[in-house]
């Protein structure tokens, strides 16, 4: 009975306080190119109290990775704030290229909760 006391205790302690999550910003656009790639510059934001650490991945419509440059791929983002990442990502030959810019939150080792948190934009290019 003790161990269902501590585990009621323990999920009232993380819903007490307002929902919030990671999110990205925008979550959706096109961008027209006249080069060979093409650029997003998308805003993830950390709403908890403490800082994360985030990856930045590309991936097409069916979730392959996608060969692009993000700049930065990895960081910490401090509580309550959001930062600038440029993806860049090469039309491989296509005038249309749809892909998902995601953002994962990456638990730290040794920690008690190991959850992977993963929001995801999607974006399509075009090059005339």
């Amino acid at each position: 009975m003790s161990r269902l006391r501590q585990l009621a205790a323990a999920c009232l302690l993380l819903a007490g306080g307002p929902a919030s999550a990671q999110s990205l910003t925008p979550m959706r656009g096109e961008v027209t190119s006249f080069s060979d790639v093409f650029a997003v510059r998308v805003f993830p934001s950390n709403p908890y109290p403490q800082r994360i650490r985030m990856e930045v991945r590309v991936y097409d419509q069916e979730f392959r990775p996608v060969e692009a440059q993000v700049s930065p791929a990895a960081f910490m983002l401090g509580s309550e704030s959001s930062r600038p990442v440029t993806v860049v990502v090469p039309f491989d030959g296509a005038e249309r290229r749809k892909v998902r810019i995601c953002v994962e939150s990456v638990p730290f080792p040794n920690q008690q909760t190991q959850i992977r948190a993963q929001i995801c934009g999607r974006f399509l290019g075009q090059r005339l």
